[in-house]
């Protein structure tokens, strides 16, 4: 792929980004605010679910594995 392409494509989901939480209306230490803001939550989201979502996962197979009984064997 061309580096411009890239760079312009990213730049473009930045622009998208800033007209969808209307970011572009702060002032610079606003922006900057809300950025880390923002950031600190998804990264505390991605963490959660990283961490919390394979237990559940896990508990759900176990608890209608115990419902549903054994699987039978193939011959």
């Amino acid at each position: 792929m061309d580096v411009k392409r890239v760079k312009d494509y990213l730049y473009w989901l930045y622009y998208q980004y800033q007209l969808v939480t209307c970011s572009y209306v702060l002032e610079p230490w606003e922006q900057s605010m809300f950025h880390t803001i923002t950031v600190t939550v998804l990264a505390m989201v991605v963490y959660t679910a990283y961490v919390f979502v394979p237990i559940h996962v896990r508990l759900a197979l176990e608890f209608f594995s115990q419902i549903f009984g054994p699987r039978p064997e193939s011959a």
